[in-house]
């Protein structure tokens, strides 16, 4: 078993190497713009991560958390003055809000009625913020101040991609420690006994509903927060942010890999903005990879690409087994031969 300090070491190492990435890369600007858009996708498909693989759900709502988050940066700093640091506050608490009314409603549905209803709410979120002009209507809101999280004498603040990577960065090591915390926790212990085996978690005492919502908020906080620092790198808030795309780009993340992953979907997010950024086939184009990877992941292997290892290396060991078979197979003969001779004898005792 490894040490706890070796495997503490070891992340450290890998955060260090992590920060380092842009510029092992060439610390161009295209490779600050794709990795600061990795993190906080990746950080917003953590939210859905936690839902469909501890609660074994399918949210289609989580792109209004995305959103609220960025609303509610936007609103917060472009109407009412306020700095980032409260721009991040009335993010987190606009999504439990949002959280709390859509979960109250919606978990008590399972399986395809849950997804339908958190779709169903995603559509109202998208025509309240397109025909509210308190949200900027079609036009969105723009005019977003450069992101400055200064602390006293320490200033923190950041307008380009090469300074927002930092904060991406932070963002995005935050969330997998949040996500890690969580499933070895009770309540993430309970929240997946309630989706392996809900009568035994009855049994146990526990109140599956009241875990189902813990999870469900927990889930919110962290698309939300994904959101608030996509406003400030964007600089500009829209309606676009419902598009069906970030939902797609959410589910394709987590699924692609394998869920339950820590780092899956890190991974997937990954492999399809590099894509995006650096072999890109157009909008439209981009869109219809991700939509064909989205239903070949579906239908080859459910499970992720992670299942694929198994098999593998059981094609690998295929051809021993094989040898195996083929020698006792050889032998074969000789055994049914003295089993063969020793019929009479049995015969003869019956007789």
């Amino acid at each position: 078993m490894t040490h706890p300090l070796t495997r503490l070491a070891l992340a450290a190492l890998l955060a260090v190497a992590g920060f380092l990435l842009p510029t092992l890369l060439g610390g161009s600007t295209l490779v600050y713009d794709t990795l600061v858009a990795i993190a906080i996708f990746s950080a917003m498909s953590y939210g859905l991560d936690v839902i469909l693989s501890d609660l074994g759900e399918i949210s289609l709502v989580h792109t209004a958390f995305f959103a609220t988050g960025a609303y509610a940066a936007a609103i917060l700093t472009v109407t009412y003055g306020f700095g980032a640091w409260t721009a991040l506050a009335g993010a987190v608490l606009a999504a439990l809000s949002l959280a709390l009314v859509l979960g109250l409603i919606t978990l008590r549905t399972r399986e395809f009625a849950f997804s339908l209803v958190t779709y169903a709410a995603a559509v109202v979120c998208m025509n309240i913020a397109s025909n509210w002009d308190f949200l900027g209507g079609s036009d969105g809101i723009v005019g977003i101040p450069p992101l400055d999280l200064s602390i006293g004498p320490l200033e923190l603040t950041a307008g380009r991609s090469v300074e927002f990577w930092p904060f991406a960065y932070v963002l995005l090591l935050l969330t997998l420690y949040v996500v890690h915390r969580f499933r070895r926790s009770r309540l993430g212990q309970a929240a997946l006994m309630v989706h392996m085996n809900p009568r035994l978690a009855t049994m146990c005492g526990l109140d599956g509903n009241r875990i189902r919502l813990q999870v469900f908020l927990l889930s919110a906080v962290i698309s939300a927060a994904a959101g608030w620092l996509y406003a400030f790198q964007r600089a500009y808030v829209g309606t676009d942010l419902f598009e069906t795309y970030f939902l797609v780009l959410m589910l394709t993340g987590v699924i692609l890999a394998g869920r339950r992953i820590l780092l899956g979907p890190l991974l997937g997010t990954a492999l399809l903005l590099s894509q995006k950024s650096f072999a890109s086939l157009g909008a439209y184009g981009d869109k219809l990879v991700l939509g064909v990877i989205l239903v070949a992941v579906l239908c080859l292997c459910p499970r992720g690409l992670a299942s694929l290892g198994p098999k593998v290396r059981g094609f690998k060991h295929r051809p021993a087994r094989s040898n195996a078979q083929a020698h006792a197979q050889s032998h074969a003969p000789a055994a049914a031969d003295v089993a063969t001779a020793k019929i009479p004898a049995a015969s003869t005792r019956h007789a």
